[in-house]
């Protein structure tokens, strides 16, 4: 039973164990306190966004009015002298060729390089840099990434000598939403979950999805490929929604692009899905993070591989742990089921929480209105999953890309004499990773609070409509938060398996 299980956690894949060490701790008081102390916290700032934000519906507005959007103008940074000098010195599009220079080097040392991926810089510039640091660095300063994005530059280069090409071939459904880049982003979690990734096997996919998007722009065009397909471009597209710079690049060729200053968080005010395909690509980001905290779990492991159901044991012969061969094949089956159905299960949850909103307002507005209402505002809670799960692997692991771009294949090089930087692993105090973990998950929960409480005061008519509202959305948040904060518990006091 021990040695299947070390075969079982032998095949994780190298990203797995993102909120843990390795090493067990207790926490410093009982999770119960955690769980009541973070409920008192979101009902705090319920009722704190129910009376601030409401006083301006009070006698003087009367009961009747709306609040009105987040302003949509914020501060033109467009005459910038500063941007003016550094477009001058063309310093965006020597930028822009970095990345795709970058992108080049992630495919050739992926695939040419050394096979093991802690002296290979692929899997470092793509899993930790790129998927992980431009995550938080959009959080920050933008949707930088649609002016750096590697692909639109080199499709947009292929557009200047053939003219016509990204135009288009079809017209793009817009049925079809964003559920191009939903099933894109699924299967890139799932590569990243339940595949044991290599350099090599990352060089190829980066290869193959550098094809499809010279293939994606010729047939759709490159606004909407890039708007509605290309699962980078969508996802921080969503991303940057809560920052306070709000980038938009154009759209197609000589097209005018825009840059200005906005309050944190207003994007997600001023936006709205058009569809329920966005809905769910918003719940995909929250639910595909919590997935990988729970499969990490010794709860998840018993429930497969013990099979306290006794589903798995008919299909292999016998319980699954002692008969390993056989129910890997099942293993593999269930953690794929387990992810693909993770966002649907999460949209379930969040229907439900707006069909008993609707009963208690009694409003007349359709179930399928209030879904696109309100998902925008659940992006601080996906947030601040992502920042809660990985920002320990992020500053362990990125600092090591100093060494790394010194001997990016794994040769022995030393181009920057930088190879032997930072190549300890780094090991923060327990205590200190745990508390940032429930700090970032109460705080993205109360922002979450505090722009859904915003947008009801904007679609429902009255202020007692929209605090009713919110009853429903803070049983889900709370739910949400004793769920997160369990599961990231679970690794930190989890025994041995045994």
């Amino acid at each position: 039973m021990r040695l299947a299980a070390l075969i079982l956690l032998a095949c994780a894949p190298a990203v797995a164990q993102a909120h843990t060490f390795g090493r067990l701790y207790t926490l410093p008081v009982p999770f119960w306190l955690y769980a009541f102390g973070a409920t008192g916290a979101l009902l705090l700032s319920f009722l704190a966004a129910g009376y601030f934000m409401g006083m301006g519906m009070g006698m003087g507005m009367g009961m009747g009015a709306r609040v009105a959007p987040a302003s949509s103008s914020g501060i033109s940074l467009e005459g910038s002298r500063v941007l003016a000098l550094l477009r001058r010195l063309r310093v965006p599009q020597i930028l822009q060729w970095l990345s795709v220079a970058m992108l080049l080097l992630t495919i050739a040392a992926g695939l040419f390089g050394n096979r093991d991926p802690l002296r290979n810089i692929s899997m470092t510039a793509f899993w930790i840099v790129f998927m992980l640091g431009v995550t938080y660095a959009t959080v920050l300063a933008g949707n930088f990434y649609a002016w750096l994005n590697p692909w639109r530059v080199l499709t947009g280069a292929v557009t200047r000598v053939v003219p016509g090409y990204g135009c288009g071939w079809r017209v793009y459904p817009q049925a079809l939403d964003v559920w191009p880049a939903l099933a894109l982003y699924l299967a890139l979690v799932w590569i990243e979950l339940c595949l044991r990734g290599t350099p090599f096997s990352l060089g190829l996919m980066l290869a193959a999805y550098t094809l499809l998007n010279f293939a994606g722009v010729w047939l759709l065009g490159s606004a909407a490929w890039f708007r509605h397909c290309e699962v980078f471009s969508v996802f921080f597209t969503r991303v940057a929604m809560l920052a306070p710079v709000d980038y938009r690049a154009a759209e197609a060729p000589g097209g005018h692009s825009t840059l200005r200053l906005r309050p944190a968080g207003a994007g997600a005010l001023d936006e709205r899905p058009e569809r329920l395909a966005s809905v769910i690509f918003v719940l995909a980001m929250l639910a595909s993070t919590a997935y990988d905290g729970l499969r990490e779990t010794h709860s998840w492991f018993l429930l497969f591989w013990h099979d306290p159901l006794g589903i798995i044991t008919p299909l292999v012969g016998e319980l699954p742990v002692r008969a390993f061969e056989a129910a890997l094949p099942w293993y593999h089956a269930w953690d794929t089921l387990g992810l693909l159905a993770a966002p649907f299960l999460y949209f379930g949850l969040y229907a439900l929480s707006l069909v008993l909103a609707r009963a208690l307002t009694r409003t007349q507005r359709p179930l399928r209105e209030l879904l696109l209402d309100f998902a925008y505002p659940l992006l601080p809670i996906a947030l601040a999953y992502n920042a809660a799960h990985y920002f320990t692997l992020l500053i362990d692991q990125g600092p090591k890309m100093l060494s790394l771009v010194s001997d990016p294949f794994g040769y022995g090089w030393d181009l920057f004499g930088t190879t032997d930087r930072f190549r300890a692993a780094y090991l923060p105090d327990l205590t200190w990773v745990w508390h940032v973990q429930v700090l970032l998950i109460l705080a993205g929960h109360v922002a979450a609070v505090m722009l859904a409480h915003r947008v009801a005061l904007r679609v429902f008519p009255s202020r007692t409509q929209a605090l009713a509202s919110q009853a429903p959305m803070l049983v889900l948040m709370v739910v949400f938060t004793i769920s997160g904060l369990w599961i990231l518990a679970q690794p930190l006091t989890a025994t041995m398996i045994r």
